[in-house]
């Protein structure tokens, strides 16, 4: 008997994902990584367990993920974040599909075929826009909760454009909007509608579209901007903060011969 771990180590958040001995999920947990990933890693893995009655004489295999997957000295193997990320989404979506991850501080878009197999990928990673802490650092210029971003966001009655790609510009020219008199809910329409369009000139989209990630996972208004842009439903899974852990405890699952239930 064992039990699968897999834990992704964000530059943000830092993920982990308990499988019991037939793939199914009986523990996980989100935390911020903060300047001690090691440390992070070890706090995301004991409050996995937390609801988990552990049988003693279960063994357990871990693999790491994501940015700090380097820092977890009890993971038995590390996996790529772009493989795992597949990994978890094809366990919920099996068939072709583009794969939109939005992070704390990266955006991703994966293409996985009709068999899961990753067959290319696009990533940012040398700028905010288009990622959670790009949302973050607004909502705190704006001296607004992140939490309740979304909700403004649907309250919104106009589209404002936001143009500037930096963060600091883009902090400059909400100035000018609130000094025009436009409303915050319109502006944090247009935030969201900023990042959605960074993620999106990544690479073409073609097909299926899944999405997941921190931003996704707090933001379903979000999401129904993306389907009006596209024009097309997205597929979101039930845990999109928590796609690329799955997907490492997938992969430590089949390390040890598993068979999905």
């Amino acid at each position: 008997m064992y039990y699968f771990i897999g834990i992704d180590v964000g530059a943000s958040t830092t993920k982990a994902i308990v499988l019991d001995n037939k793939s199914k999920i009986i523990g996980h947990s989100v935390i911020h990584s903060g300047a001690d990933f090691e440390a992070a890693a070890d706090k995301a893995y004991k409050k996995a367990f937390k609801d988990v009655e552990r049988e003693s004489q279960n063994k357990e295999r871990v693999i790491s993920t994501g940015y700090g997957r380097r820092n977890v000295p009890f993971a038995d193997l590390t996996k790529t974040e772009i493989s795992c990320h597949a990994k978890g989404s094809y366990h919920y979506y099996r068939r072709a599909h583009t794969l939109i991850d939005i992070g704390g501080q990266d955006s991703k878009i994966i293409k996985i075929d009709n068999s899961g197999k990753r067959t290319g990928f696009k990533m940012n990673r040398k700028c905010a826009a288009g990622t959670g802490a790009f949302l973050e650092e607004i909502a705190n210029r704006l001296k607004i909760e992140i939490e309740k971003l979304n909700g403004l966001a649907e309250k919104a009655t106009k589209n404002v454009t936001i143009g500037s790609y930096c963060t600091v510009f883009t902090a400059t020219e909400i100035l000018t909007k609130i000094r025009q008199n436009v409303r915050e809910e319109d502006i944090i329409k247009g935030i969201f509608d900023s990042v959605i369009k960074r993620a999106l000139e990544m690479d073409p989209l073609e097909g299926n579209i899944v999405m997941s990630g921190g931003v996704v996972a707090y933001n379903p208004y979000f999401v129904k901007m993306c389907e009006q842009k596209l024009g097309k439903e997205i597929f979101v899974p039930p845990f999109p903060q928590l796609t690329g852990a799955l997907g490492a405890a997938l992969f430590a699952f089949e390390t040890k011969g598993g068979k999905h239930a």
